[in-house]
């Protein structure tokens, strides 16, 4: 099902889709959570708190690592999520693969460590929903939507190094942060940063080549400059 457009940010609303994605693994160093695609239990092919419950419920290790690609969803769930891992003893990295937008955002805070992959972006925005009934029903959804804004607010500045007042206002203007950018406002730690890697027969033939001119082409040396103290005193008094 395709999923309908919802942030404001004309250029973002047509980004791929990101497929659904929810695993559990165990490594070397603890356990890995995949959460791809879109969050809460009313979305087609989502991830829900009730999913991450079930799998923190039988999580032992001292680590775990999230990877995140996902234009968010629920808010509740994504609140939710970001406290059943807040209150979990393991340790949690947070890795941002690719985006980690609206509640999926939201999970993010709740790393100890939380690391921008390379390209990754990260969004924050209002709480928003659907409303239909009488005047007083609207009123009490706006009210609902004030307060939803007040805990995401809370949430980001566990995190955030500025002002209150500022990351009310990025709530309000929809933000995206490059992952350099989320660093630099306190959202994320680091950037991890994806080193080239080389071909090893490449390599080894360009160090080869290196030794080889050398051989050709001997570097004679130079006769040395013995410096006298007063060549040195002389420098000095030149500086000064």
């Amino acid at each position: 099902m395709k999923r309908f457009k919802r942030f404001k940010t004309e250029k973002y609303n047509g980004m791929a889709e990101v497929s659904h994605n929810f695993k559990v693994e165990e490594t070397d160093d603890g356990s890995k959570i995949t959460i791809y695609g879109e969050i809460g239990d009313f979305w087609w092919d989502a991830t829900s708190a009730s999913d991450i419950e079930k799998v923190l419920r039988n999580v032992t290790s001292e680590n775990i690592e999230v990877h995140i690609n996902s234009p968010g969803g629920d808010a509740f769930d994504g609140i939710a999520i970001y406290n059943q891992l807040k209150d979990h003893p393991a340790k949690i990295t947070v890795y941002i693969d690719g985006l980690a937008a609206s509640a999926a955002s939201i999970i993010a805070m709740a790393a100890d460590e939380l690391i921008m992959n390379t390209g990754s972006m990260l969004m924050i925005h209002e709480a928003w929903t659907f409303a239909f009934g009488s005047k007083g029903d609207i009123k009490k959804t706006l009210n609902a939507l004030e307060g939803i804004d007040k805990s995401l607010a809370d949430i980001y500045m566990t995190r955030f190094q500025g002002e209150r007042s500022e990351v009310e206002t990025m709530l309000v203007n929809e933000t995206w942060f490059t992952s350099s950018e989320a660093v630099e406002v306190g959202l994320a730690d680091r950037v991890n940063e994806v080193e080239e890697e080389v071909d090893p027969e490449e390599f080894k033939n360009n160090v080869l080549q290196r030794f080889r001119q050398i051989i050709k082409e001997p570097i004679v040396p130079e006769e040395p400059i013995v410096a006298s103290k007063s060549n040195v005193l002389d420098r000095f008094k030149r500086l000064s």
